[in-house]
Formats: C-alpha cells, sequence, structure tokens
C-alpha cells in the first residue's frame, strides 16, 4: 500500500488500484482480506482500476467523472478530502467553494460540477458549510446517511436522493430510510 494505490491479490495476481486516501484509511493491515468495489477506466492507453471501501464512494466516482473536465485523478482528489456525502450535499445546495479543497479543482471546474450535478442530486437540503449551523449539518449528514443507505440497497444515487429530499432532512437517519422505502415501494419516484 503506497499513498494513491493498493496493491490487492485475488488469485495470485496482484491488481494495482488507484483510491482515494479515504478509502486508504479505511483498509486493513498489510496481508488481511480486504473487499474494494472497483472501477475499470478504458483508455486507448491503459486500463486503470479504481478500488473503493463502499459502494456509496463508489457511485459517487462514477457520478463525478461523468461531469466534463472531470478525470479520475480529480474524482479520486474530491473523495480524499470529502465523503461522498458532503459532495452531495455541496452540489444540492450549489456550494462549490466545498469542492475547490480538492486538489485540480478550481472555481469554474467545482461550479460546473455543481452545476451538472444538481439535478441528479437535488431534493438533498442542507449545507456542509464549517459555518453552517450545527442543526444543518446534522441535517445534510441525515439525508446524505439515508441516500448512502438506499443506494447500497440497490438504488440509483439520483432516484434515492430524489425520494429522500422529498422529506424533512432533520428527521432521524432511520425514518428517512424508512419512509423513502415505502414511497420507493409505493411507486413514488
Amino acid at each position: 500500500m503506497e499513498p494513491g494505490f493498493t496493491v490487492v491479490e485475488c488469485g495470485g495476481v496482484g491488481f494495482k488500484c488507484l483510491t482515494s486516501l479515504s478509502t486508504q484509511r479505511a483498509l486493513p493491515p498489510i496481508g488481511e482480506q480486504v473487499l474494494l468495489y472497483t472501477h475499470l477506466n478504458v483508455r486507448e492507453d491503459a486500463l486503470d482500476l479504481f478500488g473503493f471501501a463502499t459502494t456509496g464512494e463508489l457511485n459517487c466516482f462514477k457520478m463525478l467523472t461523468g461531469v466534463s473536465g472531470v478525470g479520475p485523478k480529480v474524482g479520486l482528489a474530491i473523495l480524499s478530502e470529502l465523503a461522498p456525502e458532503q459532495v452531495a450535499a455541496a452540489v444540492a445546495t450549489g456550494d462549490s467553494k466545498v469542492l475547490t479543497r480538492a486538489s485540480g479543482v478550481g472555481p469554474k471546474l467545482a461550479q460546473r460540477i455543481a452545476l451538472e450535478l444538481k439535478d441528479k442530486v437535488k431534493g438533498l437540503q442542507a449545507g456542509t458549510s464549517d459555518f453552517a449551523p450545527a442543526g444543518v449539518v446534522s441535517a445534510a449528514a441525515n439525508a446524505g446517511a439515508a441516500v448512502n443507505a438506499l443506494t447500497v440497497l440497490g438504488y440509483s444515487p439520483t432516484d434515492a436522493a430524489a425520494v429522500v429530499g422529498s422529506f424533512d432532512s432533520a428527521l432521524p437517519v432511520e425514518e428517512l430510510i424508512r419512509l423513502s422505502l415505502k414511497a420507493m415501494g409505493s411507486g413514488m419516484k
């Protein structure tokens, strides 16, 4: 394991997985078993494997790299600085300044990310600014955790964010998940 990547042995073959710092912090000691959710990026001159500790982080990476001008390195840089829930909250509130904390993300790119992803995470109502009142940050964390949980259950991040956003994000995470599952089960999207 080195900064920026991890080598994972699978069936006697070592695979170089490019990872975010968040994923690296979540890895067990060398020699232990690990589960990484991967994405293979195919380019004309390379095959790059990206590994993530959670499906939420993987889905956020895919969403970020879908924005024009955001490549895999920038996607990893953002996820090294921010949790997927923080990215979703920043995009939902249009707080592009939060995204500029990542290496390689300037104000213009951050604004493009916020603009292009706004529809995908619309409905999340909260800010993640360090100066936001504690209740607002807590509400963002609740909504983000609910969206992440629904994503793990197999719902798309877009659908999960839309449904969770239709409820009061100050509700407890479990209640947001319960209400969202009930709404999704009844056909609301």
